[in-house]
């Protein structure tokens, strides 16, 4: 899992975040109202100032006043500080900010001039501890985000990997919360589905077990029939039962393989390209010599720790198939490193079974049976086969016309 696709990640995100905005909307606020209240005791101290200075000076009086406050009237106001407009004014004179309130009067002009040097001491102030709280704010905010993180996150990752090892009973199941909640439904459903898996695999054993003595005993009935039988008219039939009781075995055998818990790593490895070779001349014979011919081209030999049994099945159901349904051309199986090519020059597939195809590979439905007339296994039990192998079913048109099958074995095959 990528770290920007971690839960955890998201929430301490999503406070961090909203710490930013809140501590941003606050900053405005904060600044608008600083500006505000300084204006404001500017404003009404320079007009104190002109209320107490103004009778005084038109008394002959002394004007004086506190550090950091001038009062000039007439030809005394200074010259930067002349034609400025009546009402409260920033002026900056040599590098000096100042407010001035300027005015006229009876008498004429006048000015009051206040150095900006206090408000700016309390200006610092004031957004130097702005900036300690956003910090200390997103600080907060983060740990307050990871905690909620770990107390959301946590359990959900512990529920997690129980279910992923297979646990019973769940945790959690005692919460109250929807964490709760979520245990319960998982425990409920993952004990139904061990129950259905559990009777398919119970029928599945059962019923192949119970076939697997009439099917021996047709066998060498048949066995028994070909040793007494004297002229080809009998031997036929005889034959046509053995091999169709054969090749019922031999589906009993995978449906046992595909009914137990897989552990491939334990297996031998065991050789695709000869288990290829072996299908190819096994059914040489379903390949009509006249019209279609039936290749091995062979290639990079491999071998895959699996049940050799499911490796011919999943193969030679596709060479049988493409030897039933390809009327006139060729049928061709290749090699290349870790994959198997079945090619034929046949009808190809239908649309639905195509599309059926594709699904199933995303966990779709069953792929219907193509018709191998009972005796088959059907593309859908193919790529369960595969499935259980971890191999994955390609299907691709042939160009000029039929079809192109590949069992691709991935990275878990070594080359001989």
């Amino acid at each position: 899992m990528r770290p920007s696709d971690s839960l955890r990640r998201r929430i301490v995100v999503v406070f961090v975040s909203f710490g930013i905005v809140l501590s941003l909307f606050f900053a405005v606020i904060a600044a608008v109202a600083v500006e505000g209240i300084e204006m404001h005791l500017v404003d009404n101290r320079l007009s104190e100032v002109a209320k107490w200075a103004l009778p005084r000076q038109a008394a002959g009086l002394a004007v004086d006043l506190p550090a950091g406050l001038r009062f000039h009237r007439g030809e005394a106001i200074p010259l930067s500080l002349r034609g400025l407009p009546e009402g409260v004014s920033d002026v900056d004179v040599d590098g000096v900010g100042l407010h001035v309130l300027s005015g006229v009067d009876a008498a004429g002009a006048y000015a009051v001039v206040d150095h900006e040097s206090d408000y700016e001491k309390v200006e610092l102030v004031v957004y130097s501890m702005f900036i300690a709280f956003f910090l200390g704010f997103l600080l907060l905010a983060a740990a307050l985000g990871s905690f909620v993180a770990r107390r959301v996150v946590n359990p959900i990752g512990e529920l997690a990997v129980a279910v992923a090892r297979g646990r019973s009973p769940l945790p959690l199941q005692e919460r109250k919360d929807e964490l709760g909640i979520l245990a319960r439904a998982l425990e409920a459903h993952t004990t139904e589905l061990r129950a259905f898996l559990d009777r398919e695999r119970f029928f599945t054993g059962d019923v192949s077990h119970e076939l697997r003595s009439p099917l021996t005993v047709i066998m060498g009935a048949a066995e028994i029939l070909l040793a007494n039988s004297g002229d080809e008219a009998s031997r036929a039939p005889a034959e046509r039962i053995y091999r169709a009781a054969h090749e019922a075995a031999e589906c009993i055998t995978v449906l046992l393989l595909l009914a137990r818990s897989p552990e491939l790593a334990r297996l031998p490895l065991v050789a695709v390209d000869a288990i290829a070779a072996r299908e190819v001349e096994r059914y040489r014979a379903l390949a009509d010599g006249g019209r279609v011919t039936l290749d091995y081209r062979g290639g990079p030999g491999f071998g895959v720790r699996a049940p050799a049994e499911l490796c011919a099945a999943a193969i030679g159901n596709l060479v049988r198939n493409a030897c039933q349904y390809t009327e006139q051309g060729s049928i061709t199986v290749a090699l290349t490193p870790g994959r198997v090519v079945v090619e034929d020059t046949g009808p190809g597939l239908p649309a639905e079974v195509r599309e059926t195809l594709a699904s199933s590979g995303a966990g779709g439905g069953a792929i219907p049976s193509r018709g191998s007339n009972g005796t088959g296994l059907g593309l859908s039990l193919v790529l369960r086969i595969c499935e259980y192998l971890g191999a994955s079913l390609g299907y691709e048109e042939r160009m000029g016309g039929g079809s192109r099958f590949t069992i691709d074995f991935g990275a878990d095959f070594t080359q001989s």
